[in-house]
């Protein structure tokens, strides 16, 4: 895979349409996604990738576990089980596991993290 490129946009990612497409429901705004994957592994056991966003707010659901980091663009979240939300920006990171609920609040024009997903 090599080093987690800094800085990229939106634009650098394949449009993937709606974020309702991947299960989140949008809650304000029209929140559009974009990827670009860097790891699949068989089965898809364990992927990695870029994910943006545009700006807005959606809750979405952990369909697996995921480590991510901030490139570029700022979020919000909000874990809904424990109420903790914190203001991420470029450098920072999360751990969040499977079947976390969690509100999404990108408050600059676009996102992107790099993930890695565990299933």
């Amino acid at each position: 895979m090599g080093r987690i490129e800094n800085g990229l946009t939106t634009a650098d990612l394949n449009s993937i349409g709606s974020v309702e497409k991947m299960g989140a429901t949008i809650v304000e705004g029209d929140v559009q996604a974009f990827i670009k994957m860097t790891l699949n592994a068989p089965e898809d056991a364990v992927s990695a990738g870029y994910f943006g966003t545009t700006a807005g707010k959606f809750r979405m659901t952990y369909p697996f576990t995921e480590q991510a980091c901030v490139v570029s663009g700022e979020v919000i979240l909000t874990n809904e089980t424990t109420n903790e939300r914190v203001h991420y920006k470029a450098g920072d990171s999360w751990l969040y596991e499977k079947g976390t609920t969690v509100l999404w609040e990108v408050v600059t024009s676009d996102f992107v993290k790099h993930y890695l997903a565990v299933v």
